[in-house]
């Protein structure tokens, strides 16, 4: 196609003589959805993983602390764990002594050996 303007004759191309768009190959077309399925199981994945964290999360059922525990004399604590009905506390001296998580009453006395 030929224009004229007021720089003089110059030669262009019509961009309606643009040359159409090819299809994909087939190969590239497979791949091409492979990869949004791919995709789409990654994002799946990821939510599945996330309502899990969401699900399983304890919901605040921590077990509440006693005010205080009593050792007896000379007890120096040095650990101490909770259980369901139970408070443990290890001793500098090497015992686990065991108390009623309710009313603070000694339970048990473990004498841990070396």
């Amino acid at each position: 196609m030929t224009t004229v303007s007021r720089r003089g004759v110059e030669m262009g191309v019509d961009m309606n003589d643009s040359p159409e768009p090819e299809a994909l190959p087939p190969n590239l077309k497979l791949l091409r959805v492979l990869v949004t399925v791919l995709m789409v199981t990654m994002i799946a994945g990821f939510l599945v993983i996330v309502a899990l964290f969401v699900i399983r999360m304890p919901g605040g059922g921590t077990l509440p602390l006693p005010e205080a525990v009593r050792l007896p004399d000379g007890a120096t604590a040095t650990a101490f764990t909770r259980g369901r009905d139970w408070v443990a506390v290890v001793t500098a001296d090497d015992r686990i002594l065991i108390f009623d998580a309710e009313t603070g009453a000694l339970r048990q006395t473990v004498r841990i050996e070396r």
